[in-house]
């Protein structure tokens, strides 16, 4: 049995071997590995495509130690498994908990923020990109979750489209 993949990886020393090792000590067996390292996602990752073969059990196993190991699992056999979901808060973010607006994302199950980058301006309103990866199919989930801090904390909310 064969399975592709398609991971997320940071494009640091080391990455592409810790991603590689699980795979025979596991009884699997690597067919074709594609590193593209000119194509960085906006938080530096590249995406790395594998075709394994083994045992349906064996696989199974492999797919568990990558997610154990933190490895992001964008695509399997053609199905994407994540989607990307960029937002902007506006306003006082600093002053409403920016600690528990980013935990009240990342509590909700199968998502989590991939990068935060925020613009201060002294004393004025503030500006916050967000970057959220999500299990497919919640989506709507995360902007509902995101337009009930916004109200809470009034912050103005620019979602994607």
């Amino acid at each position: 049995m064969r399975i592709n993949l398609v991971l997320e990886l940071m494009d640091t020393p080391g990455q592409l071997i810790k991603v590689l090792n699980p795979i025979s000590s596991l009884g699997a067996n690597l067919v074709t590995v594609i590193h593209k390292r000119d194509y960085k996602n906006e938080n530096g990752n590249v995406p790395v495509q594998l075709t394994i073969e083994g045992e349906h059990e064996d696989l199974k196993n492999v797919v568990e130690r990558f997610e154990k190991l933190g490895f992001s699992i964008i695509e399997m056999d053609g199905v994407v498994k994540k989607e990307k979901i960029t937002t902007i808060f506006f306003g006082h973010i600093v002053d409403q908990d920016l600690r528990d607006t980013m935990d009240r994302i990342n509590d909700l199950d199968g998502v989590e923020i991939a990068a935060f980058d925020i613009k201060l301006n002294g004393e004025e309103e503030s500006t916050a990109l967000i970057n959220i990866e999500t299990d497919i199919g919640k989506k709507q989930t995360v902007f509902d979750k995101i337009a009930e801090i916004a109200e809470e904390k009034n912050l103005l909310v620019i979602n994607e489209v």
